[in-house]
């Protein structure tokens, strides 16, 4: 199965799994470009694959994502406004490492820290 994302003005509106047979080229391999017309054919507007194993485009797109063109790569929606992108793996990262201790932790934004979970 192959998933494709709707993307309009860069955010992710919809994600759906298409059939590998819907979008094999006239040789028999599996292709975004033929996978794209197939969608926009059903449901127009803009479409491109996503990798639900992460193998392009960085992450799966989910619904609110961030489609970055010049990055090619779906970006999650920011989990704090104090959050940094890591521009490897285009996720959010708090600017505090996550303590190496044993104990849980929770994020705490106010304090830009780490609260031990008691």
């Amino acid at each position: 199965m192959a998933h494709f994302a709707k993307v309009e003005d860069g955010i992710v509106t919809d994600v759906i799994v298409v059939d590998n047979s819907d979008i094999l080229d006239d040789d028999g391999n599996e292709s975004e470009a033929v996978g794209i017309e197939f969608c926009v054919a059903l449901f127009g507007g803009t479409w491109l694959q996503t990798s639900y194993s992460n193998s392009f485009r960085k992450n799966f797109a989910g619904v609110g994502y961030a489609y970055d063109s010049t990055r090619d790569a779906f970006i999650p929606i920011k989990s704090y406004p104090s959050s940094i992108l890591d521009e490897t793996t285009c996720q959010w990262n708090s600017p505090v490492e996550y303590p190496d201790d044993g104990n849980d932790y929770e994020w705490n934004e106010d304090t830009t820290s780490w609260d031990l979970i008691e």
